[in-house]
């Protein structure tokens, strides 16, 4: 089993440390605040009080070589960046590095973060989205390859076949659930004509959703 370390128990570091928790996985879960550990030992038994930017005390917590690594450190920018290096020194594999700005992140993602993240950005993004009636509701990373958007049917899909739109996108991309009436249905008929305020899941290559994401956003402009 992977085993994931957590460092950083804020709103954003707490969610994430639970969620992986809750889905079976092995977690080690620090931070420097007893209150934030002890909340956390409700859902995670080896939750460490210690401080990340201490090389050694990483090693003695077992954060030495992990498969994944999730930095949600808060405000404190310098604490965020010694902890990558103490983390990187340990031959941790995947740093994934909550930022707070863009030269945060840049600076995260030169020292050698697999991924830098922007909760607050993307929340932000996601909401005003909404507001102004974006039909793109979500996506999702499956793999490094393949990609999941659920959105609201477009006037380019309304009165389509599933059939028609997966042949038009050279068969890259295929619906895998559809909220048609208040009800979702996993198994329609590729006959099926995409009616006015559907919600659709399509699943498929990088290339061809986000050509699909794009499409839909240039309808919603």
């Amino acid at each position: 089993m992977k085993t994931y370390a957590v460092i950083g128990l804020g709103k954003f570091g707490f969610h994430i440390a639970k969620g992986l928790a809750e889905q079976g996985m092995d977690i080690i879960a620090i931070d420097n605040d007893a209150h934030k550990i002890q909340d956390i030992s409700e859902f995670i038994e080896d939750a460490v009080v210690l401080d990340s930017t201490d090389i050694r005390a990483l090693k003695e917590a077992g954060v030495v070589g992990l498969d994944t690594v999730i930095i949600s450190i808060g405000e404190n920018i310098e604490a965020s960046i010694l902890t990558l290096m103490a983390l990187k020194e340990l031959e941790n594999k995947t740093i994934i590095a909550k930022a707070i700005t863009l030269t945060h992140g840049e600076i995260l993602a030169r020292l050698g973060a697999f991924k830098v993240i922007y909760p607050e950005r993307e929340s932000a993004k996601k909401l005003v989205e909404n507001l102004v009636g974006n039909v793109v509701i979500d996506q999702i990373d499956f793999s490094s390859t393949i990609k999941i958007a659920k959105l609201i049917a477009t006037r380019s899909l309304i009165g389509k076949t599933i059939g028609e739109v997966e042949t038009e996108f050279e068969g890259e991309i295929h619906l895998i659930a559809c909220k048609t009436r208040d009800n979702w249905q996993f198994s329609l008929e590729k006959s099926y004509k995409i009616r006015e305020g559907d919600m659709l899941s399509f699943i498929g290559k990088k290339a061809f959703i986000e050509k699909l994401r794009s499409l839909a956003k240039h309808e919603s402009a």
